[in-house]
């Protein structure tokens, strides 16, 4: 991408959300976009797989609180790429932005732009030194969804991904097939120029080369010359058993390839769990509700209880169980990260019958004869008349 477009791109307008949205406000914004123009959800579609490339570019700028900064002072600097006296291309005053910034920068980095001509003013500019070194791919976020099994015990799922990438055409090179870039003659391959002001001298990068240290005289057609593209890309990756709904897993070295040797960046896969008939879950502990009969509860009784993935277990219900309470089933739970379960957490749910036979009916009312002398809200109306 050349400098002009990286400026004049408002990756604000792109995500919808104002310049003073929160990283929260960005990243729920792109969470929803991103859902919205998958290319899994719109398979075929080549302007939705488009739109997709534009909403992770903004995303990998302002999601960076560094990135964001570099992005935003060069707009502001410059008024979002928009400064031209009548009748001039894009620069202004017969001095052009892509000189200033060095085209041959990351827009996603801020490298050869802003940061090192005004470290270059004040001494502290990178030079050739940084044009050659090595740089960690960006980071990436994505999302995928899990079944409630797959979320307790670990899954393989395929990822789409979307990030730049050096060109496939030119591998990166930015000069046509055939064709390969030369030093600069001007910088020497150093991609810095400095002009001395007297108390002190102005480092810029290079205008001939844009601060690259290469010029490409024929320029690649797919890339521009800017030797990187937007690409997508499957791969697998490996869920860990016991994840849990909206938690996001870091995946090392999945993300964006570096440059020039550097180390691929990180993975973010936010997780979405379904939910499940049966069972629920509490932190590593998996939860169910059984229900029970009047008699079971007031005489006691050994009950049958599901479980993940496993016979049923017995749970012994005591006499006078009142109705809620939560039996604890160890070891039938959600793996934990040093190896060991949670628990299996059983709440018995008293029914009451919507019809009754005659002799059960009949039984219900010696019950009541029997027990007529026990009022259950006396304790309650007693506190109850206390307090008045």
């Amino acid at each position: 991408m050349s400098t002009k477009d990286y400026l004049e791109k408002d990756y604000y307008k792109v995500l919808g959300v104002s310049k003073t949205a929160t990283a929260d406000e960005i990243k729920k914004s792109y969470r929803k976009l991103a859902r919205k123009y998958h290319p899994d959800a719109n398979k075929g579609d080549a302007k939705a797989e488009e739109r997709f490339k534009e909403i992770s570019e903004a995303y990998n700028t302002l999601s960076d609180e560094k990135r964001r900064k570099e992005y935003d002072d060069a707009r502001s600097l410059f008024g979002g790429g928009g400064l031209r006296s009548p009748g001039q291309g894009g620069g202004f005053g017969g001095f052009d932005l892509g000189d200033l910034f060095g085209g041959g920068g990351d827009p996603g980095t801020g490298s050869g732009r802003l940061g090192d001509l005004l470290g270059g003013m004040f001494g502290g500019g990178r030079g050739a030194s940084t044009q050659q070194r090595p740089r960690r791919g960006a980071d990436v976020e994505t999302e995928t969804s899990l079944a409630f099994s797959d979320a307790i015990e670990g899954a393989t799922v395929t990822l789409r991904l979307a990030s730049e990438r050096p060109c496939p055409t030119c591998h990166g090179t930015g000069a046509k097939a055939g064709t390969v870039p030369r030093v600069c003659p001007s910088c020497q391959g150093t991609g810095q120029s400095s002009r001395n002001l007297g108390s002190f001298a102005f480092s810029e990068p290079c205008r001939e080369c844009r601060g690259r240290g290469l010029v490409v005289d024929d320029p690649c057609p797919a890339c521009s010359g800017s030797g990187r593209a937007m690409s997508t890309r499957s791969i697998q990756a490996r869920i860990p058993a016991g994840v849990a709904d909206g938690q996001r897993i870091k995946l090392k070295g999945k993300g964006a390839p570096g440059e020039r040797g550097g180390p691929a960046g990180d993975l973010y896969v936010r997780v979405h769990v379904s939910p499940h008939p049966v069972f629920g879950r509490s932190n590593h502990n998996l939860t169910v509700t059984v229900p029970v009969t009047f008699p079971e509860a007031a005489l006691g009784a050994e009950i049958k209880v599901p479980a993940h993935r496993g016979a049923p277990v017995s749970v012994r219900i005591p006499p006078g169980t009142p109705n809620g309470r939560v039996f604890r089933v160890r070891g039938r739970g959600v793996r934990r990260p040093d190896g060991t379960n949670g628990d299996l957490l059983v709440t018995v749910s008293v029914q009451v019958p919507n019809a009754l036979s005659s002799p059960a009916r009949e039984a219900l009312n010696a019950f009541r004869e029997a027990t007529a002398g026990e009022d259950p809200r006396e304790d309650l109306l007693r506190r109850a008349r206390q307090t008045s």
